[in-house]
């Protein structure tokens, strides 16, 4: 049986802000259904990185496909099919959690957008505070809002920057689970960056490990570890972070 094509393709890609190079020459892909680790320490090129891939800066040169298309030239079709989460980036805090969901359902001119958005609450666990207005919620309260906007729309590909680093431990157990299912019912594919090694080894099918902008080390978790002959994967972090 054909491999299966890569959701997403990465060639070359090189970003510079004046003399400083914060992503160097990478290449990778990302597979249909798979949850791929984006490891490196604070300034490795992790950030901007996600950033070109959601189109929010340009590269300076190098090219990057999702679905077989070109993201410079189909930008708004690649985008409808995407999402993305993090921990750092808010929503508008003036906004109660419900009416939050509903202009990003608008915004994707979602179908049946208060059955998804009663949906996808139930799920996250988020009833208790889904008319709480945003500015108002705990971190972890937040953190849920954030991926409840990114699988909302119910993205092929999404971007998941530090999905549970405000959680506490039996919700972020939770969200590993929901992620886990989702990618098993609907093929969902992930990059998933986190500084939590634990759940790096867990979550993850492959890792690419970025170091000044550039990838030192790509393969499962258990493959990287055995390359640097770490006891497990914190101390391969911890290794090459002090290297630098």
């Amino acid at each position: 049986m054909p491999t299966p094509r890569p959701v997403l393709q990465v060639q070359h890609l090189i970003k510079q802000f004046g003399d400083f190079t914060a992503v160097n020459d990478i290449s990778f892909d990302l597979r249909p259904g798979e949850i791929l680790g984006l490891l490196g320490p604070n300034g490795a090129g992790k950030t901007t990185t996600i950033q070109m891939l959601l189109g929010v800066v340009k590269p300076t040169s190098g090219s990057i496909q999702m679905f077989g298309r070109d993201l410079e030239t189909d930008r708004e079709a690649i985008l409808r099919q995407v999402n993305f989460s993090s921990t750092y980036v808010s929503l508008p805090q003036a906004l109660t959690v419900e009416e939050n969901l509903w202009v990003m359902a608008r915004l994707y001119g979602l179908p049946q957008i208060q059955l998804r958005i009663d949906a996808i609450v139930k799920q996250l666990e988020m009833e208790e505070f889904r008319h709480k207005v945003t500015r108002k919620l705990s971190s972890g309260q937040s953190a849920r809002l954030g991926l409840a906007k990114a699988f909302l729309t119910e993205p092929k590909i999404l971007f998941l920057d530090e999905p549970t680093a405000s959680l506490d431990p039996d919700i972020a157990q939770k969200i590993r689970s929901f992620l886990k299912e989702e990618r098993r019912v609907s093929g969902l594919s992930v990059l998933y960056s986190s500084h939590n090694m634990h759940e790096m080894e867990e979550m993850t099918d492959r890792i690419i490990f970025l170091q000044r902008g550039k990838i030192v080390a790509e393969g499962t978790a258990q493959e990287i570890v055995a390359r640097f002959g770490q006891a497990d994967l914190e101390e391969v972090f911890v290794k090459l972070a002090r290297e630098e």
